[in-house]
């Protein structure tokens, strides 16, 4: 008897893969690393390259027949050609939250299929004893383990006292956020900063509500993460109310809304 869903058993192998890039960026957060810039301006360090050097060596293992897509190696040029089905990679989301030592950053392994995402896996390493991590299959169930376990994970109601609003460490704009409340009439009950992909997770865990991006990113820095909340019930959209799609000439975003069970 075949599995309905194949995807289903490269979930725990993916987050074996995470968790072993999780302890290679652990053991350069604990030195005294050093920063550069790349092309773009943007800060890397040794702890991405390890990282992303540890993903690409288990997916090659894994799946040696499925493209990936990495942020480190797309900044150096190396983008392969990909079809309906590849891999999405950041290898470490929140350089700045990693060398700000507050966290919040993130390891994000993604399945796109068709131009949506398939599989997640988001792991904070820096979280906990052991770490927080966050796996979802869409069409399947998603997931949160921690220092207390493992644990079912679902998008909640949106309380009637209103909502609770995640927003970006690094890239808040306050007036951007205020007008996007207003012309929406959102009511909210609490905004909250939180680094890297752990936006996306804590929206699709029920810690909060509601997560606008009105700022650039990149398809690898939420794949992962809309992976999870889609299977946890939740959404990402555009501000138009279309779904977030991958392989985008550029690999750019628009802006967007990710969203649980509130905006529905």
């Amino acid at each position: 008897m075949t599995d309905a869903n194949p995807n289903q058993q490269l979930l725990e192998p993916l987050c074996a893969i995470a968790r072993r890039a999780g302890a290679a960026i652990m053991a350069i957060y604990a030195t005294d690393f050093a920063v550069r810039d790349k092309n773009d301006a943007s800060p890397v360090t040794e702890a991405d390259e390890k990282a992303e050097a540890v993903i690409l060596a288990e997916l090659a293992r894994l799946t040696p027949e499925i493209p990936v897509i990495s942020e480190e190696a797309a900044a150096a040029g190396r983008l392969p050609q990909v079809g309906q089905r590849f891999w999405l990679v950041d290898p470490l989301d929140g350089t700045k939250e990693f060398i700000s030592r507050n966290g919040e950053f993130t390891v994000n392994i993604a399945l796109i299929e068709n131009g949506a995402p398939a599989l997640g896996v988001v792991l904070a390493p820096a979280l906990g004893k052991q770490g927080r991590l966050f796996a979802g299959q869409v069409g399947g169930a998603a997931f949160v383990e921690d220092d207390d376990g493992r644990r079912s994970i679902r998008c909640r109601a949106a309380p009637v006292e209103g909502m609770t609003v995640v927003a970006s460490r690094s890239h808040n704009d306050a007036a951007a956020l205020d007008a996007f409340f207003a012309e929406r009439r959102i009511e909210v009950a609490s905004l909250a900063s939180a680094g890297s992909s752990l936006k996306l997770c804590l929206v699709a865990a029920g810690e909060a509500d509601l997560y606008p991006r009105l700022g650039r990113t990149m398809e690898w820095d939420i794949a992962a993460g809309h992976a999870v909340l889609a299977a946890a019930g939740g959404r990402v959209t555009t501000l138009a109310g279309d779904e977030l799609r991958y392989a985008k000439p550029g690999l750019d975003n628009p802006h967007f809304v990710a969203s649980g069970l509130a905006a529905r």
